[in-house]
């Protein structure tokens, strides 16, 4: 059965599709394998980002020229994502400038290893000290549980990706890395998991360190230790998923990789591990002291420079704003600073720095010193984020939202003046996953998911429409139709008899069309208690494909889906979900 599973998820989706008959004639009655049920029903719909520019957590302008126009937005980026053929050359340009690969394979082994990574990744990681070997990057806040889906989906692209270009390019090595984003100190960045409940309503569940919410500035999210109140969060978890035959087994496997005295890094790593163990995903934490020393050059340059790096990033945005948006608001400099167990701001000032929320200030050779003898203590924001990625790895692309799409946008002068090559900004998937049971509701109802993204809010008046024996829009336009008419009437014969009865007839009106909303609005809410069924399950549709008014990968955990599907679910994703469309996949599991 394994060698079933593996081989059908190797095949095209039209193979399976001629493969199923076949196995049923042959096998039957045997069940078909998880695998092949998640793929009998799927039925790909594609749309375009432009189509969803209006949803909440949709699609800005900016994003939609990227995949669909590049020539619009070519004078922001390096290359045009579009072609493989144009990734050699850009190989090329960066073999030359790549360092420190010696020191990189050094402590990417070490933490892969604790990790629990696998021996491929290994592989790839010693792939690396090649210069030959290029790494396709893609990165995330280190979320609980793996944070939205949309992290996943930008693992599975940039897993996919690397495949796809070794076929292109076999003289090159193409490794998937994925860079932890532990050195933010947002702690209500990762503390949380969205899903649906036994009453497919949506709802957020949180870890909270101690019980409790925390208002102080923790450092390092990365490295914050979990404690005992990971009890609290798995019994709010066990409640809130959905009884299944998985149930009990991914909250096992989560148990393993969330447990007391690890780290929000370390977890999220074991835990992506277990979803993509035969990947050769590879982690990095640059909030190590030896790839902090690589770094030190870009800190002591931006010290010493500021505010060069925020003046070009404005020059960008000035450009940009034109036409699009500036996702980035630079700062005069762009760094962080370690300090006593919290991760603060460095503030310049007329002579010093300050370190912002707190009372601590530091003078300019203080910072160069922490810089050239501690330089972990150093932490860089999101303009420099890139630039520190891009020093230490051999980028060749990087996998983005549309987010960063836009952040990048604004950052090629920075790379300019860094002496760097600016990645390929290769977009990752995008999808929204559709069971049979909303599949069949939306049949029965004749609804099509692009109407739950254009507007969500009008799906219940529609369905109404549609099983309702009485219109009620029809009924009382036309009854305050009749009733205008006959006013109309009565206004020749009372202006004749008494000119003064114009104002009367004019409130009598006004009272008519108060009374008639009022009344309207008591048969609409009779109407909805009389097909309450139907939009309770019209509801449960729009909570899988809008949950909370956004997009389903902004708001789900994958845990969800595991929990109905089982840990095969990652797999078929790893299938079915296609990284060279660029536009929204809609997927039927």
């Amino acid at each position: 059965m394994l060698i079933l599973q593996n081989l059908f998820t190797n095949l095209s989706i039209e193979s399976r599709s001629a493969c199923f008959s076949c196995y049923e004639r042959v096998y039957s009655p045997q069940p078909l394998p998880t695998i092949l049920r998640f793929t009998r029903m799927n039925d790909l719909h594609w749309i375009n980002f432009n189509d969803l520019r209006n949803t909440e957590g949709g699609f800005s302008k900016l994003y939609c020229d990227y995949v669909n126009d590049f020539q619009k937005v070519k004078q922001y980026f390096e290359v045009d994502f579009h072609f493989l053929q144009s990734f050699s050359a850009h190989a090329e340009r960066l073999r030359r400038q790549v360092r420190h690969r010696t020191t990189l394979v050094e402590v990417l082994e070490e933490q892969n290893r604790a990790y629990g990574s696998s021996d491929k990744t290994l592989e790839h990681i010693h792939q690396l000290a090649e210069e030959n070997t290029f790494a396709i990057v893609t990165g995330q806040q280190v979320g609980i549980l793996g944070g939205p889906l949309y992290t996943v989906y930008k693992t599975i692209t940039a897993v996919k990706l690397a495949r796809q270009l070794h076929e292109a390019h076999p003289q090159y090595n193409f490794v998937p890395v994925f860079w932890l984003e532990g050195e933010d100190h947002d702690f209500e960045e990762v503390n949380k998991v969205g899903l649906l409940n036994n009453e497919h309503q949506p709802v957020t569940i949180e870890y909270l360190l101690k019980g409790k919410k925390i208002q102080k500035n923790l450092g390092a999210v990365g490295e914050i230790e979990l404690n005992g109140s990971l009890d609290l969060f798995f019994d709010q978890l066990q409640k809130t998923l959905t009884n299944s035959e998985f149930r009990e087994s991914i909250l096992q496997t989560i148990r393993k990789t969330y447990t007391p005295s690890s780290t929000f890094n370390r977890a999220f790593a074991q835990l992506m591990n277990s979803l993509f163990e035969d990947e050769g995903l590879v982690f990095i934490s640059s909030n190590d002291r030896r790839l902090k020393q690589l770094l030190s050059s870009v800190f002591l340059k931006e010290i010493n420079e500021f505010p060069r790096v925020s003046q070009l990033i404005i020059q960008q945005s000035a450009e940009l704003e034109v036409n699009y948006h500036a996702q980035m608001k630079t700062k005069a400099m762009n760094l962080f600073l370690f300090y006593k167990g919290g991760r603060y701001f460095i503030e310049p000032r007329e002579n010093d720095f300050a370190l912002r929320g707190t009372r601590q200030y530091f003078s300019k050779e203080e910072l160069i010193r922490m810089v050239e003898e501690n330089p972990e203590m150093i932490s860089p924001n999101v303009a420099l984020r890139p630039i520190c990625q891009d020093t230490i790895l051999p980028t060749l692309a990087y996998v983005g939202g549309p987010s960063e799409v836009a952040y990048f946008a604004q950052l090629k002068p920075v790379y300019q003046y860094y002496d760097l090559t600016m990645p390929i900004i290769y977009p990752r998937a995008s999808a929204t996953v559709l069971e049979e049971r909303q599949l069949k509701i939306m049949e029965k109802y004749q609804l099509d998911v692009m109407e739950f993204f254009e507007n969500y809010r009008s799906i219940n008046d529609k369905v109404i429409q549609l099983i309702s024996e009485v219109t009620i829009d029809d009924m009382f336009t036309e009854a305050a139709q009749r009733i205008a008419d006959t006013l109309n009437e009565m206004r020749f014969g009372l202006n004749y008899i008494d000119p003064t009865l114009m104002g009367p007839l004019e409130s009598t009106r006004e009272r008519i069309d108060g009374h008639l909303t009022a009344l309207k609005q008591r048969a609409n809410d009779a109407q909805k208690r009389k097909h309450e069924v139907a939009l309770r399950q019209v509801q449960k549709v729009v909570n899988q494909i809008m949950p909370n008014g956004n997009l389903q990968e902004r708001e789900f955990n994958i845990i969800y889906f595991l929990n109905k599907h089982g840990l095969e679910f990652t797999k078929w994703l790893l299938g079915e979900l296609q990284i060279t469309q660029f536009k929204h996949q809609i997927l039927h599991v």
